[in-house]
């Protein structure tokens, strides 16, 4: 078992720590506290948010996005253009860009990270959950559904991506974690591909535990409950203040709240409704962001009896979705009534409605011939998430509303670090499960796509006029017709429903008066060179 990973014993130079900035480069240290610890330090290969938060820091996109609007601007590619009949981007590259490992960044490298993940291996997809299968449909294995063609090499610093069909959210896809570049030396190196380690608990590879990008911090180590970087000496954008990072995983939010009024840590994300009178009484700030993620309760069709339409309406009516938010989650939480945040504009005025009604529920629940079987709810311990703060009383709410309509509820705890998103994601005999959705990229095809837009173990829905609509709205261009086409498949998803959306939830953090700027996002493109503290 690989309890830990340090540079050196990843195979880099140990000068690479905080020491190697260097006396004129950035000095500070910044510490964040994290809810759960990552899954792995590969993005192609992660779908947490945890895992992400440190990717960000390291590695880097052809796309970024833009600190006040979120929408896509250039990052590693310094511009691009689209053929008319949007199915070939050509991308010109920054130049004069250097891996951590000291490889050059250039076209070939991007077209070695657009092969890679064409051709992931199937023993590493970790059950279709990767981002890379919603946005481009399939594999190499599976080019009938691909979107993904080809990426050609056009000189050092041009790169042509070809698509077999228009992707209208194509560029700003390209800005999410899992779309990073990395080195196409380290991933070789290391293994990227073959799952050879183990390290809390779960299958990594060598380069899961030791990414290497071009990004504004470098990989010093990963501890269990830490994970450690230092400022890139090199870095060709903007240095910053902090020469040293500091990831602590402290699940609970008492822990995080206790560890920011004692100073060891500077800031840490998804504050709860329980520490906002405590933070401002010891004048600590907090920084809420725009609602961009959904809470949902799952329902699994494999499970006996959830095949029935009428049954899972009979769920939506059991649900009364106020009296679950209220003092749970922050305020200008809204509830919801569809998949799509606000801030999309993609909201549908026609969806079919489901209004609390338990007495409806029962009847639907007779008429689908329910026998009162029993139905295990999972749903994730010992975690806070940007979506669901308060995960125990999330449930047991639920669990309160759905049994007073006549549902059968086994309670399923699991903790979310022995593999919750496996465990409901995968085949597990479950009937219900709470997850949410927190968008990486400005684009209905992040949430619809996402959780829609094919069959998957997680819902066992399937549904050819909901997977035909979101591909068709996909493929739109941004207008009047794709709005119609993402409210036509809203509307089929209400009326189906594979899942009850909950809530559009308010998430926050919580930082140190030593932070005077903190580069807050809607979808949590927060890179800390563009930290600013009071003190260096």
């Amino acid at each position: 078992m690989l309890a830990g990973c340090t540079a050196e014993a990843a195979g880099e130079d140990p000068t690479a720590g905080p020491s190697a900035t260097g006396g004129s480069g950035p000095t500070a240290r910044f510490t964040f506290a994290t809810a759960a610890r990552p899954v792995t330090l590969d993005p192609a290969l992660a779908s947490d948010t945890e895992s992400f938060r440190v990717s960000r820091q390291v590695l880097e996109g052809l796309v970024g996005v833009d600190a006040l609007t979120s929408a896509p601007v250039p990052l590693l590619a310094t511009g691009w253009t689209q053929s008319e009949d949007r199915k070939t981007y050509t991308f010109e590259l920054r130049r004069d860009v250097m891996f951590h490992d000291g490889e050059p960044f250039n076209a070939e490298a991007v077209r070695r990270n657009f092969e890679r993940w064409y051709h992931l291996p199937e023993s590493v997809r970790s059950g279709g959950s990767l981002m890379y299968k919603s946005v481009f449909r399939g594999y190499s294995d599976t080019p009938a559904t691909a979107v993904y063609k080809s990426c050609e090499v056009e000189d050092e610093y041009t790169v042509r991506v070809e698509l077999n069909t228009p992707m209208e959210s194509f560029i700003a896809a390209l800005a999410a974690p899992p779309f990073a570049i990395s080195s196409p030396k380290a991933l070789a190196e290391a293994g990227a591909d073959s799952l050879t380690r183990e390290l809390n608990g779960r299958r990594v590879s060598g380069y899961g535990v030791h990414p290497v990008g071009t990004g504004p911090f470098r990989f010093v180590a990963w501890n269990e409950d830490t994970v450690e970087l230092a400022a890139n000496p090199g870095y060709w954008g903007e240095k910053g203040q902090i020469g040293s990072v500091v990831f602590r995983t402290i699940s609970s939010p008492e822990g995080r709240l206790r560890a920011l009024k004692k100073g060891e840590v500077d800031g840490y994300d998804l504050v709860t409704v329980n520490d906002v009178g405590d933070l401002a009484r010891n004048g600590q700030r907090i920084q809420q962001r725009d609602p961009y993620s959904v809470l949902y309760l799952g329902i699994n069709q494999n499970f006996p009896g959830l095949d029935s339409v009428l049954m899972r309406q009979a769920v939506a009516h059991a649900i009364d979705k106020p009296a679950v938010l209220d003092g749970l989650f922050l305020n200008g939480t809204k509830p919801a009534n569809q998949f799509m945040p606000e801030k999309l504009g993609l909201t549908s005025d026609s969806v079919t409605g489901y209004g609390y009604d338990p007495e409806k529920a029962r009847e639907l629940l007779e008429e689908a011939g329910y026998d009162g079987r029993e139905l295990p709810f999972y749903y994730p311990r010992r975690v806070t998430r940007s979506y669901l703060p308060a995960p125990e009383k999330v449930y047991a709410r639920l669990s309160a509303q759905l049994t007073a309509a006549g549902f059968n509820i086994r309670p399923v705890p699991v903790d979310w670090s022995e593999g919750y998103l496996e465990k409901v994601q995968g085949k597990e005999d479950r009937a219900f499960h709470l997850l949410g959705l927190a968008g990486s990229y400005e684009g209905g095809d992040n949430f619809l796509g996402t959780l829609f837009g094919r069959y998957t173990e997680e819902f066992s829905f399937n549904d050819p006029e909901v997977f035909t609509g979101i591909e068709k709205a996909a493929r739109l261009p941004e207008g009047q017709d794709q709005t119609d086409a993402y409210h036509a498949v809203s509307d089929r998803i209400s009326q189906r429903v594979p899942a009850v959306p909950l809530a559009f939830p308010i998430s926050a953090l919580a930082l140190s008066p030593r932070v005077s700027s903190y580069p807050t996002s809607p979808v949590l493109h927060e890179v800390f060179n563009r930290v600013s503290l009071t003190d260096r």
